[in-house]
């Protein structure tokens, strides 16, 4: 089997222990949310960013924590959050700051048990090898958090489609979002 399948295979198994259930609530939370502001390390950061971009694509007001235009966050407001393992103390910290302020927080984690998913509104389990389980016999072929942060992507572009259709938006009107300066 090539690594390329064998890749593919650990991703398609994430996709068949993901909870449904938790990814609706998601959904629900993101398209509640007056203003979203999201915020990630890493390679988990990049696919964060990702996700802002496709919320903006939809329309929605978005910003990445840290960017000059983050507006401050209050009730009625979510900041997204990832914390693979379960825990980094910029996320534990940007979260009880906006709960403070009243905002909801929507963790995305491997590790449910984690402080930060423990103290978020709503949760979205990927149950993928992070940096945090990535050694031993049923690791995956992918290195380090790799097989995370590639879940990370599939999940974030379905949360869209999700997204797209709860919100009745066209195709169209997400492609007229797009920059016209690249």
């Amino acid at each position: 089997m090539s690594i390329y399948q064998r890749a593919l295979d650990d991703l398609a198994a994430v996709f068949t222990r993901l909870d449904e259930s938790e990814v609706d609530k998601a959904v629900a939370a993101i398209a509640a949310a007056k203003r979203i502001a999201l915020y990630g390390v890493g390679r988990e950061g990049l696919q964060i960013k990702g996700l802002a971009m496709r919320l903006y694509h939809l329309g929605r007001s978005v910003s990445m924590v840290g960017d000059m235009n983050t507006p401050p966050l209050g009730r009625g407001d979510l900041l997204i959050v990832s914390a693979g393992p379960g825990y980094f103390s910029t996320v534990a910290a940007l979260m009880k700051t906006a709960a403070e302020a009243g905002a909801q927080t929507l963790c995305v984690t491997a590790q449910p048990g984690g402080a930060c998913p423990l103290a978020a509104d709503v949760v979205l389990t990927i149950p993928a090898q992070t940096m945090a389980n990535d050694s031993g016999p049923a690791t995956s072929v992918l290195p380090m958090g790799s097989l995370y942060e590639g879940a990370q992507y599939i999940l974030f572009e379905c949360l869209i489609l999700k997204l797209r259709e709860l919100l009745k938006i066209t195709p169209e009107s997400m492609r007229a979002n797009h920059t016209n300066l690249e």
